[in-house]
């Protein structure tokens, strides 16, 4: 077969399965874009790999092994009734156990879990490490209600889950809306119906066996990530103008670790709007008000005479100069218009702390104008790499110090850097990270497939 006919073929059939899910999976709009973004990018290793066209890897690739859905009904403290829906997505297990995040929140559906568990799978491959790619949540919010209201969704949410999941078979962590605390109520309510396993779930309290810099890992490991791509340009933080978008964990840790490293943070957002302070944030003051009183964002402006609050607004329509973005709070978040006032304003790195905060026409703005487009399957893996280390410690029955665990997650996100940075220039695109992370992450996942039998 000539050339030009394989590079056809393989591009006749990425678009073929693009339009399938279109049918198949109308309205997930979210996930649709996943594929979107991800199959075509991967067009030029299945050139060079006609067997995986032939075997119609990418079809078996984007359907899910499983789909888990069921109701989870809880009492709130008037003792009404409530219910609200609970899923599990188990994405693909070729590379280990499903691995992937928790999320609670009023915005989850079946299209934004399918959507989060497909970038798992690549995000996972990345690392690594020995596990394979999963999402899930509810539509619950935990905002709002009493300590024992979170505890009796939680116990009436794993009651369903725990049969689904296992140290060996499904490992879920926390995500939006679940951390420490929902976590802890989970594990005991594990522990209630099954057996005691600390690594059935991760990012547990220290108490009974969590890793030691896992709340931080997120944040740090995206910095480490655009560390060591500033350090390939014999460049640094050291002075850079920085915006960041969110104030969960993972902002704030990100604007901790690029403080650390010399930078500027300028500005955080929440749901209600962002701060800008061109004194640069106070990160002790944004951890008391978003961590100990957990409290909105015009406390901060209230309490900090160099800072503005800006209601109802985008961090990314802020017309300001700025070095390096860092979006960190949700997907969709910087479209092509505020991608292209990012150019115009300097930007020079943009690296996602969420899972797919830049639209696809954002992201060809980006790398249309020479930006260093910074994909979260790659920058954000930290989490879920912490997630996997702390398996292993729960494995060993040991803890590591937290010296241990951030050089370990230095080290993964500098391999995760230097694989997009290489495949990307092997396939002739040296600045394009997003194709160098999709084609890795996505190479290794098939190989695996292929040889285990497309199971």
């Amino acid at each position: 077969m000539k050339e030009s006919e394989t590079m056809t073929e393989a591009k006749q059939y990425v678009a073929s399965i693009q339009q399938m899910i279109r049918e198949k999976d109308a309205g997930q709009t979210e996930f649709i874009q996943a594929v979107d973004e991800l199959l075509p990018t991967v067009t030029a290793f299945l050139e060079e790999h006609p067997e995986y066209v032939e075997q119609n890897i990418l079809g078996v690739l984007v359907e899910p092994e499983r789909i888990i859905q069921f109701r989870v009904p809880w009492q709130d403290d008037k003792g009404n009734w409530q219910v609200n829906r609970g899923y599990r997505i188990q994405y693909n297990s070729a590379l280990g156990p499903y691995k992937g995040g928790l999320r609670f929140h009023p915005s989850v559906n079946l299209s934004i879990l399918k959507f989060l568990a497909f970038e798992q799978i690549f995000k996972n491959s990345l690392t690594g490490l020995p596990i394979g790619g999963g999402k899930g949540g509810s539509d619950f919010d935990p905002k709002g209600k009493s300590d024992a209201e979170i505890m009796r969704f939680c116990q009436s949410f794993m009651t369903e889950l725990s049969k689904h999941i296992g140290p060996n078979i499904d490992v879920p962590a926390g995500d939006i809306g679940v951390g420490g605390r929902e976590i802890g109520y989970l594990f005991g309510a594990y522990k209630r119906l099954k057996q005691y396993d600390a690594g059935v779930l991760t990012g547990k309290p220290l108490d009974f066996w969590g890793s030691k810099g896992r709340t931080e890992a997120t944040g740090y490991g995206l910095v480490y990530f655009v560390k060591h791509l500033l350090a390939n340009d014999q460049d640094s933080f050291e002075g850079k103008e920085v915006f960041v978008s969110g104030s969960g964990n993972v902002a704030i840790y990100a604007i901790e670790k690029a403080q650390e490293l010399g930078a500027k943070v300028t500005t955080c957002s929440d749901s209600s709007g962002f701060i800008y302070d061109p004194a640069g944030i106070d990160l002790e003051l944004l951890k008391e008000i978003k961590e100990v009183k957990r409290e909105r964002l015009t406390e901060y402006a209230n309490q900090r005479s160099s800072a503005e609050y800006f209601a109802g607004e985008s961090v990314w329509n802020l017309d300001k100069p700025v070095d390096i973005a860092l979006p960190c709070a949700t997907q969709n978040e910087i479209h092509k218009e505020q991608a292209s006032l990012l150019v115009k304003n300097g930007v020079k790195i943009v690296g996602e702390g969420a899972n797919m905060p830049c639209t696809i026409d954002a992201v060809e703005v980006l790398l249309e104008k020479g930006v260093y487009y910074c994909p979260g399957k790659a920058a954000n893996a930290g989490g879920v790499a912490v997630s996997a280390l702390e398996m292993s410690q729960n494995s060993q029955r040991l803890s590591w110090t937290k010296e241990d665990v951030d050089q370990k997650l230095d080290d993964i996100m500098l391999a995760i850097y230097e694989t997009c940075r290489d495949t990307a220039k092997n396939y002739g695109e040296e600045k394009n990270l997003m194709m160098g992370a999709n084609v890795a992450g996505f190479g290794k996942v098939a190989k695996a497939m292929l040889a285990q039998g497309l199971v």
